[in-house]
């Protein structure tokens, strides 16, 4: 038997089950993330993060998807991980840190705001289906009238598992561009194979997206998604490399409850 101790998060309703592996290691199977991830028979979540001592960051964030797997980068979790580490005395306010995709950094604010950076963007590709991109996790944008009529599950599966977009596939958003400038989003994550209540590097891929056409300049968009709002800010130079950089993801970070659970 194996008894873990570990805490509950959530950043605007994409929620999280955080493992501090950070002085003990934790060594759990891919059956046994899915069992602790399950909404019916475990705690319940979009995915685990494990944090894990590095040798040059603060720390490496591990994350799984709910099914078990270790997947790409996650941006609500990489907020939770900052607002978790600072809560177990791993860092103070502000970090440097590690994850699958590269180098972040990342500070808490108060009232459970976080913000952390996203990795440079330099590659979009036009499909018929609409805008691909790779922000840590890879994300085809489709362009909505009205979000809240789309069949996201019924879409999203078909285009998640459509390999001439991504190989492996990709995550799937529904982004509709309101009178104010702002974006309304909703995602269906792939390792979920749901819709979520929120995607970090989902909501990044559609602000990008949104910039296309517009001219250079430093851009800050407000995106509402289904568990709350997120705030993108990026720097946009279309004739140049990067196209995207200095992208940074804001938004609510909030610990739901902490436990022991033992796994027969």
């Amino acid at each position: 038997m194996k008894t873990i101790a570990f805490e509950k998060y959530q950043g605007a309703g994409n929620d999280f089950i955080f493992i501090n592996a950070f002085d003990h290691p934790v060594l759990l199977s891919d059956s046994e993330i899915e069992f602790l991830c399950d909404r019916h028979f475990g705690i319940g979540a979009d995915g685990l993060i494990m944090l894990i001592k590095d040798d040059e960051a603060d720390f490496f964030m591990h994350y799984y998807n709910s099914d078990g797997q270790e997947s790409t980068m996650c941006g609500n979790g990489g907020r939770c991980a900052v607002h978790f580490a600072h809560a177990e005395g791993i860092i103070d306010t502000e970090t440097r840190f590690r994850a699958i995709d590269g180098w972040h950094d990342g500070k808490c604010f108060d009232a459970n705001q976080v913000e952390i950076s996203m990795i440079d963007v330099d590659s979009l590709q036009q499909h018929s289906q609409g805008v691909f991109l790779n922000t840590g996790s890879p994300h085809l944008i489709i362009e909505s009238v009205d979000v809240s009529t789309e069949d996201v599950l019924g879409m999203g599966r078909k285009n998640r598992l459509d390999e001439s977009i991504h190989p492996g596939g990709c995550n799937v958003n529904f982004v509709q561009i309101l009178a104010d400038g702002s974006l309304k989003i909703r995602t269906y994550e792939r390792g979920v194979e749901d819709e979520t209540l929120a995607c970090g590097t989902g909501v990044t891929a559609a602000a990008l997206a949104s910039l296309i056409g517009k001219p250079a300049g430093e851009y800050t968009l407000t995106l509402q998604a289904k568990g709350g709002t997120l705030l993108v800010s990026c720097h946009f130079q279309p004739d140049k490399h990067p196209v995207f950089s200095h992208i940074r993801l804001r938004g609510p970070a909030q610990p739901v409850f902490k436990g022991i659970i033992t796994l027969r």
